[in-house]
């Protein structure tokens, strides 16, 4: 009989006659055998006194704590909850400062192009730059930033390399100029290109075609890594520029289509109605109109779960993966979202130039783009504005005062020096314009912190 007692009676026994008994280690400290209790007391001494683990875990409740592992708060969510509302905290402040970035660019923008049409006091805006930024810059900002924009999407966010962006850029910009500056040679009724809306139709066609294309050739690219997706995007804009330049591979003689190395003139100017998009000061509030919206959604995007999932990516891939994000399908959008934002931005810029010609779309011109993303921020939807700015305002500064600073100066002295100066941003600045301004402005906010304490 005694041989066949339970276990509980012999631990019993055992702990009356002072024998050690060995501690369970598979689970949280304070925590007894029945899951509950006071950390003092073993599940049989609260029996012994009539209060079994119920009460232990009635003890708990009277001191204002439940028996749970360590870190679950009394709602059983534990300290993850506190760091949720702490991430929460965190983007609506990121939110809200994004929504007051967008207010006070969308003011300036509006500052600057009433003082164009206006002329308070006789006062042109170039006249406030020394006739270095003119209304001509500005309207090319706002183009380039609406390609910019997304590039920094696909490779400052999603991680993917693209030397290939001004392929799309010149998608859009020959599909405007071929629909309606070549009609007739394509044989569509010259009353639809007289139509005011036609180019608008044909910009989203463009996009349409340009998306359609980035997917197509998408899905095959980015199957590819770091270096080796780098020269597919790189092979992809060279393709695209040859085709351009040597008219689709057709005669220029029997059916001239893209006007081969010289391109397509004449392009007519945007209207709605009878109003026409131009004098330069028309057409620039367009295009920073469309700049201005694609900033928007963009930043919407990148504080969504999409932009996550794209960080996520950017971080590993491998990782994103095992978390349940589909990774082929994230990187594929972002990629078509750019070449559409690209392709919207080469119609604009086909009709404000009114003729378009391969040579800004080749491996230079991408390049340039990658630059512009670089040295505002390739990690930041504002990084492109402010890239865009910069590189397009040295590029003048320097072809408009070099000769003052070096006699006899030309286009290659020009050349060294502005990449002499890129290379000192990316040495004090390495991570863009954008992120090394903010931890300027934060180490300038900590030191006068520090003194006045």
């Amino acid at each position: 009989m005694l041989e066949t007692r339970k276990e509980g009676a012999g631990t019993g026994r055992a702990r009356r006659a002072g024998t050690r008994i060995p501690i369970r280690q598979d689970r949280p400290h304070g925590v007894d055998a029945a899951g509950t209790g006071d950390p003092g007391r073993t599940g049989t001494e609260r029996q012994s006194d009539g209060m079994g683990s119920a009460a232990g875990a009635g003890d708990s409740a009277r001191a204002g704590t439940e028996a749970r592992p360590y870190g679950v708060d009394t709602a059983g969510a534990g300290g993850a909850v506190g760091a949720d509302d702490a991430v929460s905290a965190e983007r609506g402040q990121g939110r809200s400062w994004n929504t007051i970035a967008v207010v006070v660019f969308a003011l300036s923008i509006g500052v600057v192009g009433w003082i164009e049409v206006a002329n308070p006091l006789g006062i042109r805006f170039s006249d406030l730059t020394g006739g270095i930024v003119t209304m001509d810059t500005m309207v090319r900002i706002g183009i380039l930033t609406t390609v910019v924009v997304g590039l920094n999407l696909l490779m400052g966010y999603a991680g993917q390399a693209s030397l290939g962006q001004a392929a799309f850029y010149a998608i859009g910009a020959y599909v405007s100029a071929i629909l309606t500056a070549k009609t007739r040679t394509i044989g569509l009724p010259e009353a639809l290109a007289a139509a005011w809306w036609w180019p608008w139709l044909v910009m989203v066609g463009g996009m349409l075609l340009a998306g359609g294309f980035a997917y197509l050739v998408g899905k095959p690219l980015l199957q590819l890594r770091g270096h080796y997706l780098a020269m597919g995007t790189l092979g992809l804009g060279i393709v695209v520029f040859i085709i351009l330049r040597e008219n689709l591979g057709l005669s220029t003689a029997a059916l001239n289509i893209t006007g081969g190395s010289d391109g397509i003139s004449d392009i007519g100017r945007l209207a709605i109605g009878p109003l026409q998009l131009w004098p330069i000061e028309r057409y620039y509030f367009l295009v920073w109109a469309v700049a201005l919206s694609v900033i928007v959604l963009s930043l919407r995007i990148v504080n969504s779960r999409v932009g996550r999932a794209l960080r996520s990516i950017h971080g590993s891939e491998v990782a994103a993966n095992t978390l349940g994000v589909d990774t082929d399908g994230q990187k594929l959008g972002v990629f078509c979202l750019s070449a559409v934002y690209a392709s919207l931005a080469g119609s604009l810029y086909a009709h404000f130039q009114v003729a378009v010609s391969p040579g800004p779309f080749g491996f230079v011109g991408s390049l340039e783009l990658v630059v512009m993303s670089v040295i505002g921020g390739i990690a930041s939807i504002w990084g492109a504005p402010l890239g865009v700015a910069v590189a397009l305002i040295l590029k003048e500064l320097i072809r408009t005062r070099m000769h003052s600073v070096l006699r006899g100066a030309g286009g290659e002295h020009e050349v060294v020096a502005f990449g002499l100066l890129i290379v000192v941003i990316m040495i004090f600045m390495p991570q863009g314009l954008t992120v090394g301004v903010r931890e300027w402005v934060r180490k300038a906010r900590h030191r006068l912190s520090v003194g006045k304490e």
